[in-house]
């Protein structure tokens, strides 16, 4: 049966609007938070393998914003990408007119949504735990001008971990998705790639300043990340 692409994108976003509301903000925990992550990764799959390869081809591709109100680094830097790759979509950091840095997601009208709500989802989570870090004896071990490195140094920590998890997670969601007999990643990337091409933009790479870090505190956020079970069995179809 063939599935009309808008009504298909339609429930996919009703669907994430749904697993919005179970954030940390809301009462959610870090564990169930990033559970729903894997789950709008099975949702954003089933939505890819309902369309044709003409379809894919055919879409248009758009841009989202996900602003982050802070005119420095912040160590959502570090996880950024590995999001972009996670939703098969291209991102950047820019500058509003505010002098506020934001990200822009390029891609797939399905993978720019996915992959603004993960960004949203592990920037909540990151906050949660570091908010109970906070009241550890760990974190109270610090001194009261140490304590802003310290917080810094955990939410790198953790988003790094959940960064990794991420990576492998998309690994073995292609291993499973390549098993139908089609490339959708090599597929998805060549629309991309040619729609931001027709953008002209001067993208660069700039190279990271190096960061002074507590290792405790990383270790801990890193600690907070690696113990999140985020792949409860994905299924392509």
């Amino acid at each position: 049966m063939t599935v009309d692409p808008g009504l298909a994108l339609d429930r996919l976003k009703t669907r994430i609007q749904g697993l919005r509301t179970k954030t940390t903000d809301n009462g959610c925990t870090e564990a169930e938070a990033l559970l729903a992550a894997a789950k709008v990764a099975e949702l954003l799959d089933r939505y890819d393998l309902s369309l044709t390869d003409v379809e894919i081809r055919d879409a248009p591709c758009e841009r989202r914003e996900y602003e982050t109100y802070r005119k420095k680094r912040i160590p959502l830097d570090e996880g950024i990408g590995a999001i972009a790759d996670f939703c098969d979509c291209r991102v950047w950091r820019e500058k509003s007119q505010a002098g506020e840095a934001r990200y822009v997601f390029f891609g797939l009208r399905s993978d720019i949504e996915v992959a603004h709500y993960l960004t949203e989802l592990i920037d909540n989570a990151v906050r949660f735990e570091l908010g109970r870090y906070k009241i550890s004896a760990g974190y109270r071990r610090f001194r009261h001008q140490d304590r802003h490195m310290a917080n810094a140094s955990f939410n790198l920590g953790m988003v790094v971990s959940v960064a990794e998890k991420l990576t492998a997670m998309k690994a073995e969601r292609d291993a499973v998705n390549n098993g139908t007999g089609r490339d959708l990643v090599v597929l998805k990337a060549s629309v991309v790639d040619a729609e931001l091409e027709k953008l002209d933009l001067k993208l660069r790479t700039i190279r990271r300043a190096t960061r002074m870090v507590s290792s405790m505190a990383y270790d801990a956020g890193g600690a907070a990340g690696a113990s999140f079970t985020i792949n409860p069995g994905i299924r392509g179809t």
